[in-house]
């Protein structure tokens, strides 16, 4: 039997950077890394290896800054784990022990069963897997008609890409707009437009009714209306679930999301267990209850807090629950949310005021890259503490939706944020006289 301090089952950015952290804080400590494939890849990589990418290797995240640090990695896949023992079984055949376990092991596709055809060849899903992907891109090269069911950030920037590459691609989405659930009406109509834009048949306010095959093979796809669309190839992207099969076996609780329940340190209901991630459980800031933010940004955080905090707490998590920081690009229009948004807000039963400013991301207005730049404050109107933010534009965006997600999680207030001292240049920013964040955080002060 190997023994190892610490063994880490996952090898995603969870797994990565808990590893990575814990060992650098710990370094007499010998720590081990369980993973299943010897190639890993990018998870928010995966949609544009079907075309700005172009290749699945060119996508690869590996575990080699934890091997840098002084831990080592196990290709394999356990099967059982034993907390009584502290012990670990692999498929093949390896028995481990270890003094802390952390459960990092994912998430998976949401399989629609209830959809008839689902098991139907040529049906595929986004897995973060290389070897999945991987096959998945030679399939999709060989296809002519695309269609993509779900409209969330996983399908709509899958569907963009393959639909880059020439092919025809049919999107269905249930609801009105796509990515409704992380943007207000506003953001949602102009990401449609965008989509249609960008060459993709887009069916919104539509619902599934079958697949159907000929010959055991996808051959098109039905929706309720009676419509009719042609597939080579159905991709179904309608959410992952927590891989928690091998914790909850082991007699982990799990939360009411199926995710691994843990605290503000991510351990888990058993003594020296964590867990972090995707498979972890997560609280929204809103509302304090269960919800299931699967982002890598998210899972990093809770990594670098664990790492930090695996053998004595060194580092208080003040965590008021998660933020939710979303971005995306979808026909060079860049779109970000952070924290509330306006009907996230109301289903939460909360009073808000909404300041809005339009301007541009450079100044003067002339430069060739200019970008009109929206920015939308969602603000408490006792207070003025921001409690979301949207921001749709350029690539300006990716950074300026973080700044609002540091303002949402220390509490700043319009009032604070108006005396805000920036640093501005012509070919970077917008103008010092009418800094978008702070005009918008003006026009909600006008409403308070």
């Amino acid at each position: 039997m190997k023994n190892f301090n610490v063994v880490i089952i996952g090898a995603g950015p969870a797994g990565i950077v808990t590893g990575v952290t814990a060992k650098k804080q710990n370094p007499k400590k010998s720590f081990l890394m369980i993973k299943e494939e010897d190639k890993g890849l990018v998870p928010c990589g995966i949609p544009y290896v079907f075309h700005d990418v172009g290749s699945v290797d060119k996508n690869l995240m590996g575990p080699k800054p934890f091997i840098d640090a002084g831990g080592e990695v196990l290709v394999d896949t356990v099967i059982n784990v034993d907390l009584e023992n502290k012990t670990i079984k692999t498929k093949k055949s390896e028995e481990i022990s270890f003094e802390k376990l952390i459960f990092a092991t994912g998430s998976k596709p949401f399989v629609p069963e209830f959809i008839e055809g689902y098991d139907l060849e040529g049906v595929e899903y986004i897995k973060k897997s290389y070897n999945a992907i991987k096959r998945l891109k030679e399939k999709i090269d060989k296809a002519e008609n695309v269609v993509v069911i779900g409209g969330g950030f996983i399908g709509v920037e899958v569907a963009e890409q393959i639909a880059k590459s020439g092919k025809k691609v049919s999107l269905i989405e249930k609801e009105k707009y796509c990515l409704s659930k992380a943007f207000s009406k506003d953001a949602c109509e102009v990401a449609n437009n965008e989509i249609l834009n960008s060459g993709i048949e887009l069916f919104t306010n539509k619902t599934v009714a079958k697949i159907v095959g000929e010959k055991g093979k996808v051959a098109q796809v039905i929706l309720e209306d009676k419509t009719e669309i042609k597939a080579d190839i159905v991709i179904a992207s309608i959410g992952y679930i927590p891989r928690v099969d091998l914790a909850k076996t082991a007699g982990i609780a799990i939360n009411s999301r199926g995710a691994i329940i843990v605290d503000n340190y991510l351990r888990t209901n058993k003594k020296d267990v964590y867990a972090v991630g995707d498979c972890a459980g997560t609280k929204g800031f809103l509302t304090g209850n269960d919800d299931s933010i699967m982002l890598a940004s998210t899972a990093a955080s809770e990594a670098r807090t664990l790492g930090y905090n695996l053998y004595s707490i060194k580092i208080k998590r003040n965590m008021a629950g998660t933020l939710s920081v979303f971005s995306t690009e979808i026909n060079k229009h860049v779109f970000a949310s952070a924290g509330a948004i306006e009907h996230s807000a109301r289903e939460a039963d909360i009073d808000f005021v909404v300041g809005k400013f339009m301007d541009i991301d450079r100044h003067p207005g002339t430069f060739k890259d200019t970008k009109e730049l929206r920015v939308k404050l969602i603000v408490s109107p006792i207070d003025g503490i921001i409690i979301g933010g949207e921001i749709c534009g350029g690539k300006s965006v990716g950074e300026l939706i973080n700044v609002i997600g540091l303002a949402i999680q220390k509490s700043v207030s319009v009032f604070e944020l108006v005396s805000f001292q920036i640093g501005t240049h012509p070919l970077l920013t917008g103008a010092p006289t009418k800094y978008a964040l702070i005009k918008a955080a003006e026009n909600a002060i006008s409403k308070i």
